[in-house]
């Protein structure tokens, strides 16, 4: 009898030190998983995923479209800024309808073409998301990530999007 408990005991051995092993190397085990990273989303209007880039920390990208009465492309410029989506700069290339700096928000300076950056604005986005009814292919809205363009109105236009910057499940806002 003492034999059949000694070899239940050591059954059982591998599976105790596999445990405390685990919880011991807990932590340590966990800096060495690859974490789940935070993404740029745009999504349809019934939650969607239309496309999905990876935006690490200090990333990131702008929204470029093309201006709808004068056809020249404006951009706005976000980064990822401590698991936030913030605004950080827009480039305008006139004076167009609807296209002016606003005083305080930002400051304007020359882009040496006739046009402007307003930079400095560094406006958070409320909850990491914003809604877009994505214009016709003449208006073309795009996300430009690292000089590569994706097109929105191809894959959405005149619906509305949801562009989101999602962040890993249990991850602080």
């Amino acid at each position: 009898m003492c034999v059949t408990r000694l070899n239940a005991g050591r059954a059982w051995l591998p599976a105790l030190l596999l445990f405390v092993g685990l919880a011991v190397g807990g932590p340590a085990a966990a800096a060495d998983t690859p974490r789940s990273e935070v993404r740029l989303e745009v999504l349809d209007a019934d939650g969607e995923r239309l496309v999905s880039f990876p935006m690490p920390e200090g990333e990131g990208w702008c929204l470029e479209w093309n201006h709808s009465v004068e056809g020249f492309p404006v951009l706005d410029c976000y980064r990822h800024r401590d698991g936030h989506m913030v605004l950080r700069r827009s480039h305008l290339p006139d004076f167009a309808a609807g296209l002016d700096h606003i005083p305080g928000r930002g400051r304007q300076v020359s882009d040496g073409e006739g046009g402007y950056w307003i930079e400095d604005i560094d406006e958070p986005v409320p909850g990491n998301a914003y809604r877009l009814r994505v214009g016709a292919m003449r208006v073309d809205h795009r996300l430009v990530i690292d000089g590569s363009r994706t097109s929105l109105s191809r894959l959405a236009a005149n619906e509305r999007v949801t562009i989101r910057l999602a962040l890993p499940a249990g991850a602080p806002e």
